[in-house]
This record gives structure tokens, sequence and C-alpha cells, in this order.
């Protein structure tokens, strides 16, 4: 991804991703464009970091909270049987949270979710906003 991180830079390459709901505490909250499993997000901390042990014991304790204030706002907006959380960063190493809503019968149930599908769901512009409207009514 280049020497630049486009969570701090929040650049078309961040725009291309993902489109932002709400900040939370310590974190930005964001909805997936590819929304294979209905309310993909990611949660991106604030400042930049690459592990968890990087912050401190009361950054983590917040970032933690707001991990679990999304995931309860995805809960409550779109009823999935599971929230699937995932921490990766080997290309894109600033400190993030994948929530991945999964439905019982649908893409990749009983499976780790795919990051990077083959065969992704994009939205227009209306339903994305949609998404969002429901997520933040939840927060």
């Amino acid at each position: 991804m280049g020497d630049t991180c486009f969570y701090c830079e929040k650049d078309e390459r961040l725009h291309d991703l993902m489109k932002k709901i709400e900040d939370l505490t310590t974190s930005v909250f964001y909805l997936n464009m590819d929304q294979t499993h209905r309310g993909r997000s990611i949660l991106a901390l604030h400042h930049h970091k690459r592990e968890l042990f990087e912050l401190t014991p009361e950054e983590l304790r917040m970032f933690t909270e707001d991990v679990a204030k999304a995931a309860k706002a995805l809960q409550e907006a779109f009823q999935p049987q599971k929230i699937n959380y995932a921490i990766y960063g080997d290309v894109v190493s600033h400190l993030h949270f994948h929530l991945v809503p999964k439905y019982e019968n649908g893409e990749e149930w009983g499976e780790a979710f795919v990051n990077a599908p083959t065969h992704k769901k994009f939205m227009n512009e209306a339903e994305y906003g949609q998404l969002i409207k429901m997520i933040k009514d939840q927060l």
C-alpha cells in the first residue's frame, strides 16, 4: 500500500474501500463497500499503532469498548447469528478490526470470512446510506 497509511491520510484509497459511519471514543467506524456480508464494517484506531500491545492499558480498554459498541450496533441493526472479528495488518499495518456479521445459511457460514472475495457485492449510494443510518440509529 505504499509508504503512507490510508487510515491516517484519509485519502481516496480509504474512500474507495469504505464509508465513514461515526467517530467513536478511540476509533473511526466505517462501513465496508463490499457488502458480501450485510453490515460488514471496520473499526480503525484514531492514531497510528500497529499492534494491540502498543496501546496503553487505558487505550486498550477504550478501543475494546468501541469494538463492543460497534458490534452491538451491528447486531441490533442486522440481527446476524454471529459477528466475526478479525485483525490482520500484513498489508495495511494500521490497527483495525474487521467486524463481519454472519448469517446462518449465508455466505461462508461455519467458515472464516474471506477478506478479499473474488465476487464482491457493491451497492448504490442510497443503499449504503440506508445501511449507515441503520447502524447509526443503534449507536
